[in-house]
């Protein structure tokens, strides 16, 4: 066994240069590193606490089957302005357990399916107010969609004056960091100052406590609600508001909050990307959009929820848009407890690990031609959870994960139903810094056609060498 693994040297200020070239360009930096230094390598030497980034499948196995050596909350303190103390992605030990039990039943089996008709309708009011033959912009409309479904889905508001201040002000709060450069202020705790209304990290605080007094007064008058009177409300607040832990305790008000505002960071930024991402490759890739239209018409005019879900290449599609451009590309740093063998490397305790969804997901010997849009590949075999991550993994694996996938299968299975989305411009679109997540461009514009008019047009497309 060996000590720290390879990785880059320089002086304090060339360091922090790099960190906001990494900020600005993830991919490229961390597929750069990976290649000089192997699949596990050290962010910078000799500078304590050592961060080790881990992209072997091996190492990542002995992390995730060892959670208890970690300690996953310090180091996500940069997710603290956005979703509060009291977060899950926040809390650690029997907290963290706790939480965790509470939060997961909504999220899973006949519950999950229970939204299937919600996602479905929300998805085709936004459609359709798109005008045939006219440009749309991607993410602005798959945003529109997961915004809403969250709303309806998680808070159970489908309208009213607090739904519409709600949304208007969890949109405005999001794009204040969406951008490259106003993202910097998430990764810089010395940039966040408050300086009043009128300055960046102001207008943010200034937003963020008016979100969480609507979220409190939902909380309170849906408490009085159910004491009055028992709910048939299928919503996930209304399921949380009546949850008990181990010991009978209900969440408190600032509990549920932060955890709301969880499952809207987590679930409403990364399906709207998700999303924009799926039609950018379908449109691309003519043979796999023909496939795949041919395997959602094969359902019939009303198909069920449960049958869409259930379409298996639909599914490959949805996984492998995940694997080439993971939202989180290096989610959850874990802060060893105790020393530990990882690798072949010895780290000693305060070690900080952070695992590369997006360099496992490139490389060679799992995904041949990583570069490549190739949904069979979750056809042709499965991968371990330490292979294909997307959503993280271990006790640390996003609770949502079910809820993302059902919602994206639902949405593209209703827009491919009814419309056909074509790229306003052949040019390739590289991945883009959004607040913490990467996503693609925000100005990236679809056309939208009629179904009729694509199938009149099938036998004119080619797959080109430029649309590959």
């Amino acid at each position: 066994m060996t000590g720290l693994p390879d990785g880059p040297s320089g002086s304090l200020w060339l360091r922090r240069l790099r960190f906001i070239n990494w900020i600005l360009h993830p991919f490229e930096v961390m597929e750069a590193r990976a290649k000089k230094y192997g699949d596990i390598f050290a962010i910078a030497k000799n500078v304590s606490p050592p961060m080790v980034y881990l992209s072997n499948p091996a190492a990542i196995e002995q992390v995730f089957a060892n959670p208890e050596f970690f300690d996953t909350s310090s180091g996500n303190d940069i997710l603290l302005p956005l979703v509060g103390a009291n977060s899950l992605f926040l809390l650690e030990g029997m907290k963290h357990q706790r939480q965790r039990k509470l939060l997961m039943p909504p999220f899973h089996g006949d519950r999950l399916r229970t939204y299937g008709q919600t996602i479905w309708d929300i998805t085709t009011q936004v459609s359709s107010q798109w005008q045939i033959g006219q440009p749309i912009t991607v993410r602005a409309s798959t945003q529109e969609i997961s915004m809403r479904v969250i709303l309806s889905a998680v808070f159970g508001l489908d309208g009213g004056e607090r739904c519409d201040r709600l949304r208007k002000l969890l949109t405005s709060l999001l794009e204040t960091v969406s951008s490259p450069l106003s993202s910097m202020v998430l990764f810089f705790p010395s940039l966040q100052k408050d300086w009043g209304k009128w300055s960046p990290w102001g207008l943010f605080l200034q937003m963020k406590q008016q979100i969480d007094d609507l979220l409190v007064a939902e909380i309170q008058q849906r408490r009085v609600e159910m004491q009055n009177l028992p709910s048939s409300r299928d919503d996930i607040l209304s399921l949380l508001l009546s949850a008990r832990d181990e010991a009978g305790q209900p969440m408190t008000d600032e509990e549920l909050r932060d955890e709301l505002l969880t499952l809207l960071f987590a679930g409403h930024e990364t399906t709207a990307s998700a999303l924009a991402w799926a039609f950018y490759w379908i449109d691309r890739l003519p043979a796999v959009k023909e496939k795949l239209q041919a395997e959602i018409d094969s359902l019939g005019a009303h198909p069920d929820p449960s049958a869409i879900a259930k379409l298996p290449y639909l599914n490959a599609v949805c996984c492998e848009t995940l694997r080439i451009y993971p939202i989180a590309i290096s989610p959850f740093p874990r802060i060893l407890k105790v020393p530990m063998e990882i690798g072949g490397y010895q780290l000693e305790s305060g070690a900080i690990v952070v695992i590369s969804i997006y360099l496992t997901h490139q490389r060679e010997d799992i995904y041949p031609q990583p570069k490549q849009f190739k949904p069979e590949r979750f056809l042709e075999r499965q991968f371990s959870p330490y292979e294909y991550l997307p959503f993280g993994g271990s006790n640390r694996r996003c609770i949502g994960a079910a809820f993302a996938l059902f919602e994206m299968k639902l949405v593209l299975a209703n827009i491919l139903s009814n419309y056909d989305l074509k790229l306003a411009s052949n040019r390739s679109v590289k991945p883009t810094r959004r607040g913490l997540t990467v996503a693609p461009p925000a100005n990236m514009k679809m056309v939208v056609m009629s179904k009729s008019k694509v199938k009149s047009q099938n036998s004119k497309v080619l797959l080109t060498s430029d649309r590959t």
